[in-house]
């Protein structure tokens, strides 16, 4: 016999923005707007990592540690990082987390996310051109997928994306996509 959600699940489930519950980075509860927002299903998301919805363990661990760090001093913890969605889609995500559990940060937290204008944030400054060129090469997009996307020419997403490889420091395309992917 299956009882009638109360008010507070019901508020959870359908809220209108992306809420995932964790214990120690494992997802608990998705509610439908996070389902959506990451393409997954509540049984695809529910009990795994939140390693799942990150485009690279570096860039995983990376934020866990600033926002542990930012946890145990406060409650409330907001940034803006590279996500990956079900269809492997790379997009700009604002976060914002609640800890639960004050004297074990990660214990229980509570995260809201949802699609930001999408930008690279670098030390580094980069053209409105640079970073929409950017946002398609993480998601593996040739020049010539590029240049059509954007309605100029392959020659011209190569030239953007040498100086992109010059002003990140990237060796080559693997380089690249980490050094985008990870944002200080």
């Amino acid at each position: 016999m299956s009882t009638a959600p109360t008010l507070t699940e019901l508020g959870f489930l359908d809220s209108p923005i992306a809420q995932v519950i964790l214990a120690h980075r494992q997802i608990l509860h998705a509610n439908r707007a996070a389902q959506a927002l990451f393409g997954h299903p509540a049984a695809a998301l529910e009990g795994q990592s939140m390693r799942l919805l990150y485009p690279s363990h570096a860039d995983f661990s990376l934020i866990g540690a600033r926002a542990i760090k930012a946890l145990a001093n406060h409650p409330n913890y907001e940034d803006q990082r590279f996500m990956q969605l079900a269809d492997g889609t790379i997009c700009w995500m604002r976060a914002r987390g609640v800890t639960l559990s004050p004297a074990d940060p990660f214990a229980l937290t509570i995260w809201a996310f949802e699609r930001a204008a999408e930008r690279v944030e670098r030390s580094v400054e980069l053209t409105p051109r640079e970073q929409d060129i950017a946002r398609h090469v993480v998601n593996g997009r040739t020049c010539k997928e590029i240049g059509l996307s954007l309605g100029i020419s392959h020659r011209t997403v190569e030239v953007h994306r040498a100086r992109l490889m010059k002003k990140l420091g990237a060796r080559n395309t693997a380089e690249l996509v980490s050094k985008i992917i990870v944002v200080g």
